[in-house]
């Protein structure tokens, strides 16, 4: 936190810091970016997402290879409530996460939601999620209906996983 500014406003802008980084984190599932999904976390950082718990450095190949099941993933994030407490944050962000998965009769549509509690720590000036426990609310399946005929409609913009996603482009200025 600046000296010269108002508690307020620094407060806003730690506040801020945190609530990015869990935007960014969904970002990087949704693009399969692992690098943006290392990005977040600081080096000693853990995660609990229930199937896997451990190091954020392991999770990230991890959720990669699980993510690479699926055809196509958007995670919306909603509510997010963080506290800050010095160069210490916890955090709260609901999410609804969505899933285009093939089956062996067809492409299943599964939505998990629930909540992600961060806690986040500033060092060095840069504030990093230092530990992620998912918390799992209420989910549901069904048959896909995804109706886009994705090949023979030229004038749409489609998201796709990585690099070739439109946002890049639109990040980096071109």
């Amino acid at each position: 936190m600046a000296a010269d500014l108002d508690p307020r406003v620094a407060l806003l802008l730690d506040k801020m810091a945190c609530t990015e980084l869990v935007h960014r984190l969904a970002r990087g599932i949704d693009r399969c970016d692992a690098d943006l999904v290392n990005a977040v976390f600081h080096p000693d950082a853990t995660d609990d997402h229930g199937m896997y718990q451990g190091t954020a450095a392991d999770f990230v190949p991890w959720v990669m290879e699980v993510l690479a099941g699926m055809r196509r993933t958007q995670h919306v994030i909603g509510n997010v409530l963080v506290e800050v407490d010095g160069d210490k944050a916890k955090g709260e962000a609901y999410f609804i996460a969505h899933h285009h998965v093939p089956g062996e009769s067809g492409d299943n549509f599964m939505v998990a939601a629930g909540r992600y509690l961060d806690r986040f720590e500033c060092r060095d000036g840069t504030w990093k999620i230092s530990h992620r426990h998912a918390v799992y609310d209420w989910s549901t399946v069904g048959a896909s209906t995804d109706m886009w005929d994705r090949a023979n409609m030229p004038g749409f913009a489609f998201g796709t996983r990585g690099h070739a996603d439109p946002s890049y482009p639109h990040f980096a200025g071109a």
